[in-house]
């Protein structure tokens, strides 16, 4: 069994391998409907256990439709339901579910939650996002920026735009050491990435580059990335993280300084980060973005399972 917890630390070739296992099934899926089985049927009689700390949609969604698609089932739990809640120790939980499930997909407020589940857990363990990763969500935008692009993205320059320490830019920082694209950044200057992460990217050969200007970091690029300035885990003076943020809305004036076929990509939920005409505009991809999460996530349930073709 494997562990799909950071984008890091997991190899080039099997982040690739999955990639290209998710174009392959999507392909094959043209004439089936939602809830129709994969023709090999890989993962028949599978239970995903998923649980939910934290709100969610997409995640949810795409996890259920994913395993449902291989030929397996899932069962949903939040954390308030189980005993786990009211005193059963972690270890003891993770113990029970793997008993149970075939594989734990965990949503979590907690880092360290999350690794003490991997510690004591028999079955492979998947991160539906946590307060410093999301890579289930940015393995699928690699995905979908290769589906439109019809390229590698080592071939694209992509750009981020907004609070550069979050868990989606973290995982976005470690795809770009991977696949090996150029990735410029564009943030006030007390939101930068962590430090640590990038100093890991910069011994890893990566080629990030930040500014504090939204214009000069989309400037050439192909695609443009954002996501909410008050996200999930943030426990700061809201109107005051509103105010640094208010140059770095990615706007039709922003989006015009990148490449003329540029595409505009957010993991959603959406906030005041970018004007109603950019998310609703003919640049958008994030529908196409949100549905390849289940396509994605069928391949990460494959590699887990060490079932990848």
């Amino acid at each position: 069994m494997k562990n799909f917890i950071n984008i890091k630390d997991i190899s080039v070739r099997d982040l690739k391998k999955i990639i290209f296992d998710a174009k392959q099934r999507k392909k094959k899926r043209k004439n089936l409907n939602t809830l129709d089985v994969d023709k090999d049927n890989p993962l028949k009689g599978k239970l995903l256990v998923q649980m939910f700390e934290k709100s969610s949609t997409r995640t949810r969604l795409s996890f259920y439709l994913a395993i449902k698609q291989l030929g397996g089932g899932a069962l949903t739990l939040r954390a308030d339901e189980l005993h786990f809640a009211k005193g059963e120790s972690l270890p003891d939980t993770a113990r029970i579910l793997s008993t149970y499930g075939n594989a734990f997909m965990l949503r979590t407020d907690s880092d360290k939650k999350l690794n003490e589940f991997k510690k004591h857990m028999t079955i492979p363990i998947i991160n539906g996002l946590s307060p410093s990763s999301h890579p289930t969500q940015v393995l699928s935008d690699v995905f979908t920026v290769e589906e439109i692009k019809k390229k590698s993205i080592s071939k694209l320059q992509i750009c981020w735009i907004g609070d550069a320490n979050n868990n989606v830019i973290t995982s976005l920082i470690e795809a770009s050491v991977k696949f090996s694209f150029k990735l410029n950044i564009g943030c006030p200057k007390k939101y930068e990435p962590n430090k640590t992460l990038l100093n890991w990217a910069n011994k890893n050969n990566s080629k990030i580059k930040i500014f504090y200007d939204s214009k000069k970091a989309v400037n050439g690029s192909d695609v443009i990335f954002t996501d909410k300035v008050i996200s999930m885990n943030d426990k700061v003076n809201k109107a005051k993280k509103l105010k640094d943020f208010k140059n770095f809305q990615v706007n039709l004036k922003v989006m015009s300084c990148a490449k003329k076929d540029a595409i505009f990509l957010h993991c959603l939920p959406r906030g005041p980060e970018v004007s109603n005409d950019v998310f609703l505009g003919k640049q958008s991809r994030v529908w196409q973005q949100a549905l390849n999460r289940i396509y994605v996530q069928k391949s990460i349930l494959l590699y887990c399972f060490e079932k990848l073709r």
